[in-house]
Protein backbone atom coordinates (compact mmCIF):
# COMPACT_ATOMS: atom_id res chain seq x y z
CA UNK A 1 0.00 0.00 0.00
CA UNK A 2 2.85 2.52 0.94
CA UNK A 3 4.60 1.69 -2.82
CA UNK A 4 1.10 2.53 -4.13
CA UNK A 5 0.63 5.88 -2.17
CA UNK A 6 4.33 7.13 -3.53
CA UNK A 7 3.73 6.15 -7.08
CA UNK A 8 0.83 8.11 -6.55
CA UNK A 9 2.29 11.23 -5.33
CA UNK A 10 4.80 10.45 -8.24
CA UNK A 11 1.94 10.53 -10.84
CA UNK A 12 0.03 13.39 -9.32
CA UNK A 13 3.68 15.55 -10.03
CA UNK A 14 4.01 14.41 -13.75
CA UNK A 15 0.83 15.33 -14.70
CA UNK A 16 0.58 18.32 -12.87
CA UNK A 17 3.72 19.35 -14.33
CA UNK A 18 2.45 19.28 -17.90
CA UNK A 19 -1.08 20.16 -17.55
CA UNK A 20 -1.68 24.02 -16.50
CA UNK A 21 -3.40 24.18 -13.07
CA UNK A 22 -5.10 27.09 -11.55
CA UNK A 23 -4.14 25.75 -7.97
CA UNK A 24 -1.01 26.56 -6.83
CA UNK A 25 1.21 24.20 -4.63
CA UNK A 26 0.93 27.05 -1.74
CA UNK A 27 -2.35 26.58 -2.10
CA UNK A 28 -2.60 22.64 -1.90
CA UNK A 29 -0.35 23.12 1.30
CA UNK A 30 -1.12 25.99 3.39
CA UNK A 31 -2.63 23.50 6.21
CA UNK A 32 -4.44 24.66 9.37
CA UNK A 33 -3.67 21.84 11.50
CA UNK A 34 -6.56 21.08 14.76
CA UNK A 35 -5.07 21.73 17.78
CA UNK A 36 -3.04 18.42 19.62
CA UNK A 37 -3.53 18.88 23.50
CA UNK A 38 -0.05 18.55 25.45
CA UNK A 39 -0.69 17.02 28.53
CA UNK A 40 2.91 18.36 30.66
CA UNK A 41 1.53 16.17 34.02
CA UNK A 42 3.14 13.15 32.54
CA UNK A 43 6.60 12.62 33.38
CA UNK A 44 8.74 9.88 34.16
CA UNK A 45 11.74 9.24 36.68
CA UNK A 46 13.79 6.90 34.68
CA UNK A 47 17.03 5.86 37.24
CA UNK A 48 16.60 10.10 38.05
CA UNK A 49 16.63 11.20 34.57
CA UNK A 50 13.12 12.63 34.13
CA UNK A 51 11.46 12.65 30.16
CA UNK A 52 8.41 14.11 29.77
CA UNK A 53 5.72 12.11 27.88
CA UNK A 54 3.05 14.52 26.91
CA UNK A 55 1.26 13.20 24.10
CA UNK A 56 0.70 9.52 25.47
CA UNK A 57 -3.12 10.37 26.26
CA UNK A 58 -2.92 9.34 22.36
CA UNK A 59 -2.16 5.63 22.84
CA UNK A 60 -5.63 4.88 24.30
CA UNK A 61 -6.95 4.28 20.53
CA UNK A 62 -10.72 3.55 21.87
CA UNK A 63 -11.10 7.09 23.86
CA UNK A 64 -13.35 9.23 22.71
CA UNK A 65 -10.90 12.32 22.85
CA UNK A 66 -8.56 10.50 20.70
CA UNK A 67 -11.21 9.52 18.85
CA UNK A 68 -12.08 13.07 17.68
CA UNK A 69 -8.94 14.04 17.67
CA UNK A 70 -8.38 11.35 14.89
CA UNK A 71 -11.61 12.56 13.01
CA UNK A 72 -10.15 16.23 13.03
CA UNK A 73 -7.20 15.12 11.47
CA UNK A 74 -8.65 12.93 8.92
CA UNK A 75 -10.96 16.11 7.71
CA UNK A 76 -7.32 17.80 6.88
CA UNK A 77 -5.80 15.14 5.17
CA UNK A 78 -8.93 14.60 2.92
CA UNK A 79 -9.18 18.53 2.35
CA UNK A 80 -6.08 18.71 0.88
CA UNK A 81 -6.61 15.60 -1.16
CA UNK A 82 -9.50 16.94 -2.63
CA UNK A 83 -7.44 19.86 -3.76
CA UNK A 84 -5.47 17.86 -5.70
CA UNK A 85 -5.99 18.37 -9.48
CA UNK A 86 -6.59 15.22 -11.80
CA UNK A 87 -7.12 12.32 -8.59
CA UNK A 88 -10.26 11.56 -10.04
CA UNK A 89 -8.95 10.94 -13.03
CA UNK A 90 -6.32 8.99 -11.49
CA UNK A 91 -8.84 7.20 -9.40
CA UNK A 92 -10.42 5.99 -12.97
CA UNK A 93 -7.50 5.09 -14.73
CA UNK A 94 -6.19 2.76 -11.36
CA UNK A 95 -9.89 1.05 -11.36
CA UNK A 96 -9.29 0.09 -15.22
CA UNK A 97 -5.63 -1.40 -14.80
CA UNK A 98 -6.41 -3.05 -11.83
CA UNK A 99 -9.75 -4.83 -13.38
CA UNK A 100 -7.90 -8.05 -15.20
CA UNK A 101 -8.23 -11.36 -14.37
CA UNK A 102 -5.89 -13.06 -11.79
CA UNK A 103 -4.71 -16.91 -12.20
CA UNK A 104 -2.51 -18.80 -10.44
CA UNK A 105 -0.77 -22.05 -11.76
CA UNK A 106 -2.98 -24.86 -11.57
CA UNK A 107 -2.14 -28.07 -9.67
CA UNK A 108 -3.75 -31.41 -10.24
CA UNK A 109 -4.92 -33.74 -7.59
CA UNK A 110 -6.34 -36.94 -8.55
CA UNK A 111 -8.55 -36.49 -11.38
CA UNK A 112 -9.18 -32.66 -10.40
CA UNK A 113 -6.83 -29.30 -11.13
CA UNK A 114 -6.88 -26.58 -8.69
CA UNK A 115 -6.35 -22.90 -9.45
CA UNK A 116 -7.17 -19.72 -8.24
CA UNK A 117 -8.86 -17.08 -9.84
CA UNK A 118 -10.01 -13.34 -9.32
CA UNK A 119 -11.86 -12.13 -11.97
CA UNK A 120 -10.32 -8.78 -11.55
CA UNK A 121 -11.80 -6.47 -8.78
CA UNK A 122 -12.83 -8.87 -6.07
CA UNK A 123 -11.65 -9.25 -2.58
CA UNK A 124 -10.66 -12.54 -2.85
CA UNK A 125 -9.69 -14.81 -5.33
CA UNK A 126 -11.79 -17.94 -5.49
CA UNK A 127 -10.59 -21.67 -5.81
CA UNK A 128 -11.89 -23.79 -8.42
CA UNK A 129 -11.65 -27.00 -9.85
CA UNK A 130 -12.22 -28.71 -13.19
CA UNK A 131 -12.06 -32.80 -14.34
CA UNK A 132 -8.85 -32.82 -16.61
CA UNK A 133 -7.75 -30.07 -18.63
CA UNK A 134 -10.90 -29.98 -21.11
CA UNK A 135 -13.30 -30.10 -18.29
CA UNK A 136 -15.65 -26.65 -17.45
CA UNK A 137 -14.30 -25.26 -14.15
CA UNK A 138 -16.14 -25.35 -11.07
CA UNK A 139 -16.76 -23.15 -8.03
CA UNK A 140 -14.73 -24.99 -5.47
CA UNK A 141 -14.86 -22.39 -2.18
CA UNK A 142 -15.22 -18.50 -2.92
CA UNK A 143 -14.32 -17.30 0.22
CA UNK A 144 -16.38 -13.72 -0.95
CA UNK A 145 -19.25 -15.54 0.25
CA UNK A 146 -18.16 -16.28 3.82
CA UNK A 147 -18.20 -12.44 5.19
CA UNK A 148 -19.63 -9.55 4.41
CA UNK A 149 -17.08 -7.32 4.27
CA UNK A 150 -15.02 -9.39 2.15
CA UNK A 151 -12.19 -10.19 4.71
CA UNK A 152 -12.13 -13.85 5.02
CA UNK A 153 -9.25 -15.64 3.24
CA UNK A 154 -8.89 -19.63 2.36
CA UNK A 155 -6.12 -21.32 1.67
CA UNK A 156 -5.83 -25.20 0.17
CA UNK A 157 -3.21 -26.73 3.14
CA UNK A 158 -3.25 -30.57 2.33
CA UNK A 159 -4.73 -33.28 0.04
CA UNK A 160 -5.46 -36.81 1.21
CA UNK A 161 -2.89 -39.56 -0.08
CA UNK A 162 -6.09 -41.08 -1.69
CA UNK A 163 -7.24 -37.40 -2.92
CA UNK A 164 -10.57 -37.69 -1.46
CA UNK A 165 -10.05 -34.98 1.13
CA UNK A 166 -8.69 -31.57 1.17
CA UNK A 167 -7.92 -29.74 4.20
CA UNK A 168 -8.04 -26.19 4.02
CA UNK A 169 -7.66 -23.03 6.39
CA UNK A 170 -9.69 -19.92 7.36
CA UNK A 171 -8.49 -16.65 7.97
CA UNK A 172 -10.52 -13.61 9.01
CA UNK A 173 -10.02 -9.97 8.63
CA UNK A 174 -6.02 -10.60 8.07
CA UNK A 175 -5.79 -12.42 11.35
CA UNK A 176 -2.87 -14.92 11.59
CA UNK A 177 -5.08 -17.29 13.81
CA UNK A 178 -6.06 -19.79 11.40
CA UNK A 179 -9.45 -22.38 11.58
CA UNK A 180 -9.05 -25.73 9.76
CA UNK A 181 -11.50 -27.38 7.90
CA UNK A 182 -12.04 -30.54 5.45
CA UNK A 183 -14.21 -31.03 2.59
CA UNK A 184 -14.69 -33.94 0.58
CA UNK A 185 -13.42 -33.12 -3.41
CA UNK A 186 -15.79 -34.89 -5.15
CA UNK A 187 -18.89 -33.88 -3.66
CA UNK A 188 -17.69 -30.47 -1.90
CA UNK A 189 -19.62 -32.02 1.15
CA UNK A 190 -18.23 -30.24 4.48
CA UNK A 191 -17.02 -32.32 6.61
CA UNK A 192 -17.71 -31.34 10.51
CA UNK A 193 -14.06 -31.33 11.93
CA UNK A 194 -13.27 -27.94 13.09
CA UNK A 195 -9.76 -27.16 14.49
CA UNK A 196 -9.50 -24.40 16.07
CA UNK A 197 -6.45 -22.05 17.78
CA UNK A 198 -3.98 -23.18 14.75
CA UNK A 199 -0.98 -20.59 13.08
CA UNK A 200 2.06 -21.23 10.99
CA UNK A 201 0.63 -24.91 9.94
CA UNK A 202 -0.35 -26.85 6.84
CA UNK A 203 -2.00 -30.32 7.21
CA UNK A 204 0.23 -33.15 6.53
CA UNK A 205 -2.14 -35.86 5.94
CA UNK A 206 -1.34 -39.70 7.19
CA UNK A 207 -3.26 -42.87 7.13
CA UNK A 208 -6.93 -41.24 8.20
CA UNK A 209 -5.96 -38.09 9.49
CA UNK A 210 -3.74 -35.47 9.34
CA UNK A 211 -0.46 -33.38 11.38
CA UNK A 212 -0.93 -29.46 12.41
CA UNK A 213 0.57 -27.33 14.16
CA UNK A 214 -1.33 -25.21 17.13
CA UNK A 215 -1.14 -23.06 20.40
CA UNK A 216 -3.09 -23.65 23.73
CA UNK A 217 -6.19 -21.70 23.81
CA UNK A 218 -5.72 -18.84 25.29
CA UNK A 219 -7.25 -17.90 28.51
CA UNK A 220 -10.56 -16.23 28.42
CA UNK A 221 -10.19 -17.39 25.05
CA UNK A 222 -8.55 -14.13 24.07
CA UNK A 223 -6.39 -14.41 21.13
CA UNK A 224 -5.17 -10.88 20.47
CA UNK A 225 -4.29 -10.01 23.66
CA UNK A 226 -2.74 -13.44 25.28
CA UNK A 227 1.06 -14.47 24.47
CA UNK A 228 1.66 -17.48 21.60
CA UNK A 229 3.61 -20.09 23.98
CA UNK A 230 4.11 -23.38 23.81
CA UNK A 231 3.44 -24.03 19.61
CA UNK A 232 2.39 -27.58 19.56
CA UNK A 233 2.32 -30.77 16.90
CA UNK A 234 -0.80 -32.88 16.81
CA UNK A 235 -2.50 -35.34 14.87
CA UNK A 236 -6.06 -35.54 14.55
CA UNK A 237 -7.96 -37.98 13.22
CA UNK A 238 -10.86 -37.54 10.88
CA UNK A 239 -14.02 -37.19 12.96
CA UNK A 240 -12.48 -36.67 16.23
CA UNK A 241 -13.72 -33.86 18.40
CA UNK A 242 -10.57 -31.57 18.40
CA UNK A 243 -10.28 -32.75 22.18
CA UNK A 244 -9.10 -35.80 21.50
CA UNK A 245 -6.55 -34.79 19.02
CA UNK A 246 -2.80 -36.89 20.10
CA UNK A 247 0.10 -34.94 20.92
CA UNK A 248 3.24 -35.42 18.67
CA UNK A 249 5.83 -33.08 19.35
CA UNK A 250 6.10 -30.44 21.85
CA UNK A 251 8.85 -28.16 23.72
CA UNK A 252 7.61 -27.40 27.06
CA UNK A 253 10.97 -25.97 28.15
CA UNK A 254 11.42 -23.67 25.20
CA UNK A 255 7.71 -22.08 25.11
CA UNK A 256 8.66 -19.25 22.58
CA UNK A 257 9.71 -21.72 19.48
CA UNK A 258 7.77 -22.60 16.30
CA UNK A 259 7.49 -26.62 15.54
CA UNK A 260 6.31 -27.00 11.86
CA UNK A 261 5.81 -30.34 10.26
CA UNK A 262 5.99 -31.44 6.27
CA UNK A 263 5.50 -35.41 4.69
CA UNK A 264 7.79 -36.54 1.62
CA UNK A 265 5.63 -37.39 -0.92
CA UNK A 266 5.78 -41.23 -0.36
CA UNK A 267 4.42 -40.87 3.19
CA UNK A 268 7.03 -42.60 4.65
CA UNK A 269 8.83 -39.46 6.94
CA UNK A 270 7.37 -36.74 8.86
CA UNK A 271 9.67 -33.96 9.06
CA UNK A 272 9.80 -31.77 11.58
CA UNK A 273 11.25 -28.19 11.66
CA UNK A 274 12.23 -26.13 14.99
CA UNK A 275 12.81 -22.60 14.67
CA UNK A 276 13.14 -19.54 16.78
CA UNK A 277 11.70 -17.25 14.00
CA UNK A 278 13.03 -15.65 11.14
CA UNK A 279 16.63 -17.23 11.53
CA UNK A 280 17.56 -20.94 11.24
CA UNK A 281 15.93 -23.95 12.22
CA UNK A 282 16.85 -27.49 13.86
CA UNK A 283 15.75 -30.33 10.98
CA UNK A 284 13.92 -33.70 12.52
CA UNK A 285 12.62 -36.89 10.93
CA UNK A 286 9.88 -39.38 12.05
CA UNK A 287 9.73 -42.94 10.03
CA UNK A 288 6.03 -43.33 10.23
CA UNK A 289 6.45 -47.22 8.90
CA UNK A 290 7.79 -47.81 12.35
CA UNK A 291 5.37 -47.62 14.95
CA UNK A 292 6.12 -45.33 18.28
CA UNK A 293 9.24 -44.09 16.13
CA UNK A 294 10.30 -41.14 17.85
CA UNK A 295 11.97 -38.01 16.20
CA UNK A 296 15.74 -38.15 14.99
CA UNK A 297 17.80 -35.00 14.88
CA UNK A 298 18.93 -34.50 10.93
CA UNK A 299 20.33 -30.84 11.54
CA UNK A 300 20.59 -29.09 14.73
CA UNK A 301 20.80 -24.89 15.48
CA UNK A 302 19.57 -22.33 14.44
CA UNK A 303 22.45 -20.34 12.44
CA UNK A 304 21.42 -22.78 9.21
CA UNK A 305 18.67 -23.42 7.13
CA UNK A 306 18.32 -27.10 5.85
CA UNK A 307 15.04 -27.94 3.83
CA UNK A 308 14.21 -32.06 3.48
CA UNK A 309 13.52 -32.13 -0.91
CA UNK A 310 12.45 -35.69 -1.27
CA UNK A 311 13.51 -38.84 -0.56
CA UNK A 312 14.49 -41.98 -2.09
CA UNK A 313 14.16 -44.82 0.28
CA UNK A 314 16.23 -43.99 3.09
CA UNK A 315 18.15 -41.22 1.33
CA UNK A 316 16.93 -37.53 2.03
CA UNK A 317 17.71 -34.86 -0.55
CA UNK A 318 18.17 -32.08 1.39
CA UNK A 319 18.50 -28.13 0.36
CA UNK A 320 20.89 -26.53 2.91
CA UNK A 321 23.33 -23.24 3.40
CA UNK A 322 25.38 -25.27 5.84
CA UNK A 323 28.94 -24.61 4.02
CA UNK A 324 27.19 -23.25 1.24
CA UNK A 325 26.32 -19.41 1.37
CA UNK A 326 24.42 -19.49 -1.93
CA UNK A 327 22.98 -23.26 -0.97
CA UNK A 328 23.46 -26.61 -2.50
CA UNK A 329 21.58 -29.83 -2.55
CA UNK A 330 22.60 -32.30 -0.75
CA UNK A 331 21.96 -36.50 -0.13
CA UNK A 332 21.80 -38.01 3.44
CA UNK A 333 21.76 -41.84 3.96
CA UNK A 334 19.32 -42.05 6.98
CA UNK A 335 21.58 -45.44 7.73
CA UNK A 336 24.68 -43.99 8.29
CA UNK A 337 25.01 -41.86 12.07
CA UNK A 338 26.80 -38.34 12.09
CA UNK A 339 25.64 -37.88 8.26
CA UNK A 340 28.83 -40.38 6.87
CA UNK A 341 26.65 -41.04 4.02
CA UNK A 342 25.74 -37.40 2.96
CA UNK A 343 27.33 -36.11 -0.63
CA UNK A 344 26.50 -33.29 -3.14
CA UNK A 345 23.94 -33.90 -5.81
CA UNK A 346 24.10 -30.04 -6.95
CA UNK A 347 26.88 -28.23 -5.74
CA UNK A 348 27.15 -24.97 -4.76
CA UNK A 349 27.51 -22.51 -7.43
CA UNK A 350 28.04 -18.53 -7.77
CA UNK A 351 24.48 -17.89 -8.01
CA UNK A 352 22.00 -18.27 -5.17
CA UNK A 353 19.77 -21.59 -5.27
CA UNK A 354 16.64 -20.31 -4.40
CA UNK A 355 14.53 -23.67 -4.13
CA UNK A 356 14.60 -26.91 -5.71
CA UNK A 357 10.97 -29.34 -6.07
CA UNK A 358 10.09 -32.22 -7.49
CA UNK A 359 7.90 -33.88 -10.60
CA UNK A 360 8.18 -36.18 -13.19
CA UNK A 361 10.76 -37.94 -11.62
CA UNK A 362 13.07 -35.13 -12.04
CA UNK A 363 14.81 -32.15 -9.97
CA UNK A 364 14.07 -28.43 -10.98
CA UNK A 365 16.12 -25.71 -9.31
CA UNK A 366 15.46 -22.11 -9.03
CA UNK A 367 18.60 -20.02 -9.47
CA UNK A 368 18.63 -15.99 -8.93
CA UNK A 369 21.31 -14.58 -11.40
CA UNK A 370 21.30 -11.08 -11.73
CA UNK A 371 17.95 -10.77 -9.58
CA UNK A 372 15.70 -12.90 -12.35
CA UNK A 373 14.89 -16.33 -12.27
CA UNK A 374 17.04 -19.53 -13.85
CA UNK A 375 15.65 -22.91 -13.96
CA UNK A 376 17.43 -25.71 -14.52
CA UNK A 377 16.47 -29.83 -14.07
CA UNK A 378 18.56 -32.64 -12.92
CA UNK A 379 18.24 -35.92 -12.41
CA UNK A 380 18.31 -37.58 -9.22
CA UNK A 381 21.64 -38.51 -8.90
CA UNK A 382 22.69 -34.26 -10.49
CA UNK A 383 23.61 -35.44 -14.00
CA UNK A 384 21.91 -34.03 -17.01
CA UNK A 385 21.71 -30.78 -16.11
CA UNK A 386 19.32 -29.02 -18.39
CA UNK A 387 18.17 -24.91 -18.85
CA UNK A 388 14.55 -24.26 -19.15
CA UNK A 389 13.99 -21.71 -21.46
CA UNK A 390 11.71 -19.15 -20.22
CA UNK A 391 9.98 -16.48 -21.88
CA UNK A 392 12.34 -13.73 -20.93
CA UNK A 393 13.93 -12.07 -18.05
CA UNK A 394 11.67 -11.79 -15.06
CA UNK A 395 10.65 -14.28 -12.09
CA UNK A 396 9.10 -17.32 -12.44
CA UNK A 397 7.85 -19.75 -9.82
CA UNK A 398 5.67 -23.09 -9.86
CA UNK A 399 7.92 -25.82 -11.07
CA UNK A 400 7.59 -29.28 -9.88
CA UNK A 401 4.34 -32.10 -9.45
CA UNK A 402 4.04 -35.17 -8.53
CA UNK A 403 6.72 -37.98 -9.69
CA UNK A 404 3.94 -39.31 -12.13
CA UNK A 405 3.38 -36.08 -13.42
CA UNK A 406 3.94 -35.71 -17.11
CA UNK A 407 3.30 -31.78 -17.31
CA UNK A 408 2.96 -28.90 -14.93
CA UNK A 409 2.58 -25.29 -15.37
CA UNK A 410 4.52 -22.53 -13.97
CA UNK A 411 4.07 -18.91 -13.75
CA UNK A 412 6.27 -15.91 -15.71
CA UNK A 413 5.87 -12.26 -14.55
CA UNK A 414 8.03 -9.02 -15.31
CA UNK A 415 7.62 -5.24 -14.58
CA UNK A 416 4.94 -4.85 -17.14
CA UNK A 417 3.60 -8.47 -17.58
CA UNK A 418 1.48 -10.13 -14.83
CA UNK A 419 1.68 -12.91 -13.74
CA UNK A 420 1.43 -15.67 -16.95
CA UNK A 421 0.74 -19.19 -16.77
CA UNK A 422 2.34 -22.01 -19.17
CA UNK A 423 2.28 -25.66 -19.38
CA UNK A 424 5.15 -27.04 -19.00
CA UNK A 425 5.80 -30.64 -21.00
CA UNK A 426 7.77 -33.05 -19.26
CA UNK A 427 8.39 -35.05 -22.39
CA UNK A 428 9.12 -32.58 -24.85
CA UNK A 429 10.66 -30.19 -22.81
CA UNK A 430 8.93 -27.37 -24.22
CA UNK A 431 6.70 -24.43 -22.81
CA UNK A 432 3.09 -23.63 -24.18
CA UNK A 433 1.21 -20.33 -23.07
CA UNK A 434 -1.82 -21.40 -21.42
CA UNK A 435 -3.18 -18.10 -19.87
CA UNK A 436 -2.75 -14.77 -20.61
CA UNK A 437 -4.40 -11.51 -19.20
CA UNK A 438 -6.20 -9.33 -20.80
CA UNK A 439 -4.59 -5.73 -19.71
CA UNK A 440 -5.80 -2.24 -20.35
CA UNK A 441 -2.57 -1.86 -22.03
CA UNK A 442 0.10 -2.86 -24.51
CA UNK A 443 3.84 -3.92 -22.40
CA UNK A 444 4.92 -4.26 -25.86
CA UNK A 445 5.00 -0.53 -25.74
CA UNK A 446 7.40 -0.20 -22.78
CA UNK A 447 10.73 -1.31 -22.27
CA UNK A 448 12.29 -3.38 -19.43
CA UNK A 449 16.19 -3.14 -19.29
CA UNK A 450 18.78 -4.11 -16.61
CA UNK A 451 22.00 -2.06 -15.84
CA UNK A 452 24.86 -2.09 -13.77
CA UNK A 453 26.59 0.72 -11.81
CA UNK A 454 28.92 0.83 -9.84
CA UNK A 455 29.09 0.97 -6.03
CA UNK A 456 31.66 2.79 -3.86
CA UNK A 457 33.96 -0.71 -2.85
CA UNK A 458 33.59 -1.50 -6.91
CA UNK A 459 31.24 -4.51 -6.99
CA UNK A 460 28.60 -4.25 -9.54
CA UNK A 461 25.23 -3.52 -8.50
CA UNK A 462 21.95 -4.12 -11.05
CA UNK A 463 19.71 -1.65 -11.40
CA UNK A 464 16.49 -2.36 -13.37
CA UNK A 465 15.07 0.41 -15.73
CA UNK A 466 11.51 0.71 -17.30
CA UNK A 467 9.95 3.71 -19.60
CA UNK A 468 7.50 4.18 -22.18
CA UNK A 469 9.32 3.29 -25.64
CA UNK A 470 11.08 6.07 -27.54
CA UNK A 471 11.33 8.15 -24.38
CA UNK A 472 14.03 10.25 -24.69
CA UNK A 473 16.07 9.77 -21.42
CA UNK A 474 17.64 13.32 -21.25
CA UNK A 475 17.40 13.69 -17.23
CA UNK A 476 14.02 15.32 -17.11
CA UNK A 477 12.13 13.12 -16.86
CA UNK A 478 10.37 12.67 -13.45
CA UNK A 479 11.51 9.13 -11.82
CA UNK A 480 10.33 6.73 -8.92
CA UNK A 481 13.53 5.22 -7.25
CA UNK A 482 12.50 2.41 -4.95
CA UNK A 483 15.31 0.18 -3.07
CA UNK A 484 15.41 -2.30 -0.45
CA UNK A 485 17.79 -3.87 0.82
CA UNK A 486 17.21 -5.62 4.09
CA UNK A 487 17.27 -9.06 5.70
CA UNK A 488 18.37 -10.73 2.25
CA UNK A 489 15.27 -10.29 0.60
CA UNK A 490 15.75 -9.94 -3.55
CA UNK A 491 13.74 -7.84 -5.11
CA UNK A 492 13.05 -9.99 -8.35
CA UNK A 493 10.85 -8.09 -11.63
CA UNK A 494 7.26 -8.02 -10.35
CA UNK A 495 3.97 -6.23 -11.69
CA UNK A 496 2.03 -3.17 -10.41
CA UNK A 497 -0.88 -2.34 -12.15
CA UNK A 498 -0.14 1.42 -9.91
CA UNK A 499 3.39 1.62 -11.79
CA UNK A 500 1.71 1.52 -14.89
CA UNK A 501 -0.01 5.32 -14.56
CA UNK A 502 3.42 6.24 -14.04
CA UNK A 503 4.82 4.97 -16.93
CA UNK A 504 1.90 5.76 -19.26
CA UNK A 505 2.64 9.56 -18.87
CA UNK A 506 6.22 9.89 -19.04
CA UNK A 507 7.91 8.49 -15.43
CA UNK A 508 11.00 5.98 -15.58
CA UNK A 509 10.47 3.41 -12.94
CA UNK A 510 14.10 2.34 -11.51
CA UNK A 511 15.02 -0.73 -8.80
CA UNK A 512 18.58 -0.81 -7.83
CA UNK A 513 19.37 -4.01 -5.99
CA UNK A 514 21.17 -2.58 -3.14
CA UNK A 515 22.94 -4.86 -0.44
CA UNK A 516 21.57 -5.57 2.75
Amino acid sequence: MRNIFLCALVIMTIIACNNDSKITEKQIIDLEYPETKKDTTIVDDYHGTKVEDPYRWLEADTAEDVKSWVTEQNKVTQAYLDKIPYREKIKERYAELFNYVKLSSPFKVGEYYFFYKNDGLQNQAVIYYQKGLDGAPEVFIDPNELSAEGTASIGLIGFSKDDKYVAYSRQDAGSDWQEIHVMEIATKKKLPDVLKWVKFSGANWHNDGFYYSRYPEPKGGSGLSDANEYHTVYYHKLGDDQAKDKVVYENPNNPKLYNFTDITEDKKFLVLYVSTGTDGFETYYKDLTKPNSEFVNLYSGFKNKSRVVDNVGNKMLVITDIDAPNYKLVEVDLDYPNKGGQKDIIPQSDYLLQSVSTGGGKLWANYLKDVTTRIYSFDYDGSNKTEIELPGLGSAGGFGGKKDDDHFFYSFSSFTIPNSIYKFDLNTGESSEFFESELQFDPQDYVEKQIFYESKDGTKVPMFIVHKKGLELDGNNPTYLYAYGGFNVNLSPWFSASRMVLLENGGIFALPNLRG
